[in-house]
């Protein structure tokens, strides 16, 4: 497994991040610039570039930005039961993106650039690794556990991340968050009829 960057964000770097968040939310990937950013940053241009030598270079880091915040999310729930913490890790993934269509947007924006750009490709492959990982050490606790039926975990984790990629995708491209919802309840039906 690829593990997720162990990349640390000074206080001055978190907030371009979060203006970088800011920025894409508003203006997409597409329309992203710079200047976009450092406006939303409240500093110059030449106050980002010092941190980032290009838009990519930040991009890039603002994906590992956004894997460390979930990561974060994930260590901070407080349950082991594997149920409870699948079902969690499923709403990380399902629910909580309806809360900023907008980033879920220039997030697939960024993903079809991904062949194209070697950076953006090795973090999103990261990204998707590290979750799957977490998605099957969960499935792989609770059948030690006897909790779960014995099955492929890393058949029933890709089938999950099908299930969450094929919801965010239609969810952006029908601008339709009840996408979301659908995929979080076929999530939860795939649950039961594999593990339980």
């Amino acid at each position: 497994m690829t593990e997720p960057s162990d990349r640390t964000f000074s206080e001055t770097e978190g907030a371009i991040m979060e203006a970088t968040y800011r920025a894409l939310r508003e203006h997409g990937y597409a329309d992203l610039t710079i200047k976009r950013i450092s406006d939303e940053y409240g500093k110059s241009t030449a106050a980002v570039h010092y941190y980032y030598d290009t838009k990519d270079e930040l991009l890039a880091a603002f994906l590992d930005y956004l894997l460390k915040r979930f990561v974060d999310s994930i260590h901070h729930i407080d349950t082991t039961d594997p149920e409870e913490r699948l079902e969690l890790l499923l709403d990380e993934l399902l629910v909580k993106p309806q809360e900023n269509p907008d980033l879920s947007i220039a997030l697939l924006e960024m993903r079809s650039q991904a062949p194209y750009k070697a950076t953006f490709s090795e973090r999103f492959q990261q990204n998707d690794e590290y979750v799957r990982y977490m998605l099957k050490a969960v499935v792989n606790h609770g059948i030690d556990e006897g909790v779960f039926n014995d099955v492929d975990a890393d058949h029933v984790t890709r089938s999950l991340m099908t299930i969450v990629d094929g919801g965010r995708t239609r969810a952006v491209v029908l601008d339709d968050l009840t996408e979301l919802e659908t995929a979080r309840q076929t999530a939860r039906e795939y649950v039961d009829a594999m593990l339980r």
